[in-house]
């Protein structure tokens, strides 16, 4: 059974760094795509940084690159995302999804990931 549990999540200043850990179990992270979504209140969910089978790359979403960065550790089977430089519009949920067949073109569409955890809440103050 694929779980999928994120932490690391809480309440920072505007300016100040969070680091965001997915620990996965029932999938390997080195073979599947591993993605950090975010959902704000009353906004749609958004790709924020992944790794990707397809390509065997990384990319960001727009509003992550230069501040974020995802690594992978394959021992520990954990995805983390580091944020630095964070601001007020970067609070949301935090989403961590998986996908074996995750393709190119549906790469930041959240409906392209099966796997999901529950999330962890990010708040940032100004």
């Amino acid at each position: 059974q694929v779980q999928l549990v994120e932490s690391g999540g809480g309440l920072v200043q505007a300016g100040g760094s969070l680091r965001l850990s997915c620990a996965a179990s029932g999938l390997s992270v080195r073979t599947y795509s591993v993605a950090w979504f975010r959902q704000a209140p009353e906004k749609e969910r958004e790709f924020v940084a992944g790794f990707f089978r397809s390509g065997g790359n990384t990319a960001y979403g727009d509003s992550a690159k230069g501040r974020f960065t995802i690594s992978r550790d394959n021992a520990e089977n954990t995805v983390s995302l580091q944020m630095h430089s964070l601001k007020p519009a970067d609070t949301a949920v935090y989403f961590c999804a998986a996908g074996q067949s995750v393709i190119l073109s549906t790469r930041k569409n959240p409906s392209a990931y099966p796997h999901w955890g529950r999330g962890t809440q990010v708040t940032v103050s100004s």
